[in-house]
């Protein structure tokens, strides 16, 4: 695409040519991981950063066995386990909270998108791994802000409600209904024990008028509720 780069892509692997693919896989990986670092996400800067650096050397390790020691094999085979193989570390930054929260999917998205640049880098595509940190960046701090947006106007929420005592949830159900509310689903569990409250997640659909935000902000001032928070 960039013929000036065509001379660290090659026909064979020398210094200059390495050192410029981990420096740019270095690179993407960190800025990738700096906007997870930022939200104090488990896999941030450095996570991201060896990934893709991982990724990297997988490529590079499989271009020198062929370019370098002329052996028999498949360059892409390496490469296509990084691929598989990085969804156990993607796994397990995805949990779920006693609030019935997934969390931690972008997070994984994010680790399989940087071990994607690091192939890119090592295999000395440098302009589609520069292309796609720029679009996973944009992804992350940009459209974040407009998926929430989006979903602040969504009339379909889920709400988490934890009250003192199990006699409050037909208040906490009146109220809802009094917004012109409709309660789609309800799920309750009870208390467990004397430093646990009892709990129900409710399914809720807004009216066009009424928003989410001063729904909460009712039930929060009801007596005996201990917490609202939005799923």
């Amino acid at each position: 695409m960039l013929e000036f780069l065509n001379v660290l892509r090659g026909d064979h692997l020398d210094v200059i040519s390495v050192t410029v693919r981990l420096v740019l896989a270095m690179i993407c990986g960190g800025c990738i991981g700096l906007e997870r670092e930022r939200k104090r996400r488990p896999a941030g800067f450095r996570t991201h950063i060896l990934i893709c650096l991982g990724a990297a050397m997988t490529t590079l390790t499989s271009q020198f066995l062929v370019l370098e020691l002329h052996l028999f094999t498949d360059m892409a085979r390496l490469g296509a386990q990084v691929i598989a193989g990085i969804g156990f570390i993607g796994a397990g930054t995805i949990i779920i909270t006693k609030r019935r929260q997934v969390k931690g999917l972008t997070t994984a998205a994010g680790l399989w998108a940087a071990a994607i640049v690091g192939l890119c880098c090592g295999a000395g595509f440098f302009e589609g791994a520069v292309l796609a940190t720029l679009i996973i960046l944009l992804a992350e701090l940009v459209f974040s802000k407009l998926e929430y947006l989006i979903v602040s106007h969504a009339r379909a929420f889920n709400l988490y409600v934890e009250y003192a005592e199990n006699g409050k949830l037909g208040t906490i159900v009146d109220t809802i209904k009094d917004t012109g509310a409709f309660i789609v689903d309800m799920e309750i569990s009870k208390s467990g024990g004397e430093e646990r409250h009892p709990c129900a997640v409710f399914s809720i659909k807004m009216p066009r008028k009424q928003s989410g935000e001063n729904l909460m902000a009712q039930i929060a001032k009801l007596d005996g509720v201990v917490s609202v928070e939005e799923l």
